[in-house]
């Protein structure tokens, strides 16, 4: 007798820790040094916790170790509630605030409370690929809408509105985008604002990069530009503060939250089934939110990311056949292949023949529900160093991969 998955996990994956990452694990186990392109960790790469954060954690210790409030301590709600003002979210009180283990957990919890057999919820193309298993597993339909490349990666407002349905409940928003780096224009937010208001439609917001912005780029809050949608945003400690490993994440609910009582209650009762979140970390959030924001010094012109971004992109780039937009945000790169100039198949050929050949791993395009399967996702989190090393050998590759010259204009006949 064999004891099999769940029948809902069959058509899931999380490519970020999927086959192409347990491939390289087995050439760790055998010795080999793989460049790990493929994750944003930011510890492993020297990005540190802030230590006023760490050492209001440890003080608080004593105090932590029994359960909290199933919704969370009262200092760390408070402290985002005060930051909601900050962002110009108006009406957003302490009972609208949820801490969760990570926004991951309360991405979930939110499709288990809203999202009914057959509900249809609308998500970015590419996306960040939990939000996609996260609706399938509550029973829903995700429903993947077109991001432009050739608009810096901005939602497609004709896109969106030829897929709503009678069926379309809701609609994610990622932003600052993670895998692309985009950070949306003030104007298309507020044209899907107006669609989810006109089509009584819930908005959520994922918004836990707002602080990784370069450049001067300015991420607007989809919240702070209404009052008459519900919208459910999204934040937490991983990446503006590199805390990945505490998993502190909030979830607020706004607009008009007096007409989602229901709701509101289905996720007290997810709330309350899983006790309560991590509650050291829930001492070190009113800290974060309240403190110096270290994310400032790494991100302006002359900051470690801004670098980093700037010296990979560049190196990219500078591959024939290979382009990329610039990232506005957050802390990827999404380059495009000209499939037509190598001896690639697609983008988890490319991704796997890398990893063994060159030992860089990063994740493909298509594990982020891209449909063209000719991107591919790099993070930028390692020091120069490591970044030079894995761009030469990525250059190095993609040289020994070009196809006969013959065989391009054959191709493109």
């Amino acid at each position: 007798m064999q004891y099999n998955k769940s029948n809902r996990l069959d058509q899931l994956s999380y490519a970020i820790r999927g086959p192409i990452f347990d491939k390289a694990q087995q050439l760790e186990a055998t010795g080999q040094k793989i460049i790990q392109l493929n994750i944003g960790n930011p510890a492993p790469f020297g990005f540190d916790v802030p230590d006023e954060i760490v050492h209001d954690m440890i003080l608080n210790l004593r105090n932590a170790q029994g359960y909290s409030h199933h919704m969370g301590i009262f200092s760390a709600r408070k402290a985002v509630m005060h930051y909601t003002q900050q962002q110009g979210i108006k009406g957003v009180t302490i009972d609208d605030i949820y801490i969760g283990n990570g926004v991951s957990e309360l991405i979930i919890m939110s499709m288990q409370a809203v999202v009914n057999d057959g509900d249809e919820i609308l998500v970015p193309s590419p996306d960040y690929p939990l939000w996609t298993t996260a609706i399938a597993l509550a029973g829903g339909k995700p429903v993947h809408y077109i991001c432009d490349e050739d608009s810096d990666w901005n939602p497609d407002i004709q896109d969106i509105t030829s897929k709503i349905t009678s069926k379309t409940k809701g609609i994610v928003l990622i932003n600052p985008n993670n895998p692309t780096g985009a950070v949306y224009e003030k104007d298309i937010i507020t044209d899907i604002i107006k669609i989810a208001q006109e089509k009584k439609m819930i908005l959520f917001s994922d918004e836990i990069y707002d602080k990784v912005l370069y450049d001067n780029h300015k991420h607007h809050p989809t919240a702070a530009l209404s009052d008459d949608v519900l919208i459910f945003t999204y934040g937490g400690l991983s990446k503006n503060y590199r805390a990945a490993g505490f998993r502190g994440g909030w979830l607020i609910l706004s607009g008009p939250v007096h007409k989602a009582k229901s709701i509101a209650e289905g996720l007290n009762l997810l709330a309350s089934m899983r006790l309560c979140a991590n509650v050291p970390t829930q001492f070190g959030i009113q800290t974060a939110l309240g403190g110096y924001q270290s994310i400032d010094d790494l991100v302006s012109p002359d900051g470690r990311l801004t670098q980093q971004r700037d010296l990979i992109h560049y190196m990219i780039t500078d591959i024939p056949g290979v382009t990329c937009v610039k990232p506005k945000g957050a802390l990827y790169l999404f380059p495009k292949i000209d499939l037509k100039k190598f001896n690639f198949i697609d983008d988890e050929d490319f991704a796997y023949r890398l990893l063994e050949e060159k030992h860089v791993l990063i994740v493909p395009g298509s594990g982020f529900n891209h449909q063209d399967k000719s991107h591919f996702r790099i993070v930028f989190l390692p020091p120069t160093e490591e970044l030079k090393k894995a761009g030469k050998l990525i250059s190095q590759f993609f040289d020994l991969s070009l196809l006969p010259q013959k065989t391009v204009k054959t191709v493109n006949k």
